[in-house]
């Protein structure tokens, strides 16, 4: 048995986990979540994970993703004042391979090993996890994460991006008056400031600007609880907008990248709020493209519901860069 540590990193919290890189399929049981403000760098996170543990084994490995450009294996990560590079997590930890990479690089990597309750479908078509074809990656969390992933027989070309910054399009009178007043507050209004957790605030804040009502400071998940507790409350109808505005942009991903393999969507919003975004506007906005209406209706789209998605991709790096795939 060989062991590898896998991670996911976000900019609040980091997800670590032992895993078997010779298994068939990967498991996470001593998987440990992490405030990364309680470390001061990611190699102490995860001495502090593996002393947890109480392991004092070999590794063989590891791949940790991280939510953020990574450029010549290194990156900083702003929000927990990390600088994280693959020198220094070999020469810290003592272990002889390591990979950081973009989350969104290790979440392609994770659609082959996707099973079905991994998934849930959106709208008529069911997600095939065909050998071939090219599929986009789109997830609201902290930030608007977009990716790809091109397969061609047994070849897997990742797709990593910054797509979650292009430009947000409004599609009626609503949403233009919504990005009048952001632009107010942030000039340029990219789709993450929308279509993201904090972009979630800024929709209720603005919404609520347009229908008089009284400012609130309300945090995202309250936002999607109110949602899903109260369906003709305010707040059902800003997240019903939110998932409205996703289909749009996560349709726009899919004309750019030709995804016509499917489109999977990812992050941390969606999953607790699965009944909620299975009826909203969501497919019917992402097939609204005018004349590419009928191009759009023959995509199938799908929610990632595997909370350990991110690891399993990571898990899965680590095995083809051991050879062990």
């Amino acid at each position: 048995m060989s062991l590898g540590l896998v991670a996911d990193i976000g900019g609040t919290h980091v997800r670590f986990s032992l895993t078997d890189v010779d298994a068939a399929r990967p498991s996470f049981e001593n998987e440990k979540k992490y405030p990364t403000k309680a470390h001061p760098d990611i190699a102490a996170a995860a001495q502090a994970y593996l002393s947890d543990l109480n392991f004092k084994g070999d590794i063989a490995g590891l791949v940790f993703g991280v939510a953020g450009p990574v450029q010549h294996g290194a990156i900083h990560l702003t929000n927990a004042g990390w600088t994280i590079s693959e020198d220094n997590l070999r020469q810290k930890l003592g272990i002889p391979f390591a990979r950081v990479l973009n989350d969104f690089e290790t979440l392609a990597e994770a659609v082959p090993e996707f099973q079905e309750q991994d998934l849930v479908q959106i709208g008529p078509l069911p997600f095939l996890n065909r050998r071939t074809g090219t599929m986009a990656i789109i997830g609201p969390g902290t930030g608007l994460g977009v990716g790809g992933l091109v397969r061609s027989n047994d070849a897997m070309l990742p797709l990593v991006t910054e797509g979650g910054h292009a430009n947000f399009a409004p599609a009626d009178d609503l949403e233009i008056e919504v990005l009048r007043i952001l632009m107010k507050t942030f000039g340029r209004v990219s789709n993450e400031r929308i279509v993201s957790g904090p972009g979630l605030q800024n929709l209720h804040a603005a919404m609520s600007q347009i229908e008089g009502r009284k400012p609130q400071d309300i945090a995202s998940e309250d936002i999607t609880r109110a949602a899903r507790e109260r369906s003709d409350s305010f707040e059902a109808r800003v997240f019903g907008r939110f998932c409205a505005i996703l289909g749009s942009v996560a349709g726009n991903y899919a004309l750019g990248m030709g995804a016509r393999g499917g489109v999977l969507i990812a992050g941390g919003i969606l999953p607790d709020a699965v009944d909620f975004f299975l009826a909203s506007d969501f497919r019917k906005r992402f097939e609204d493209k005018g004349r590419f209406a009928d191009y759009m209706k023959a995509i199938p789209t799908a929610l990632i519901v595997d909370g350990q998605a991110g690891l399993r991709g990571a898990a899965a790096i680590l095995r083809l860069e051991l050879g062990k795939r």
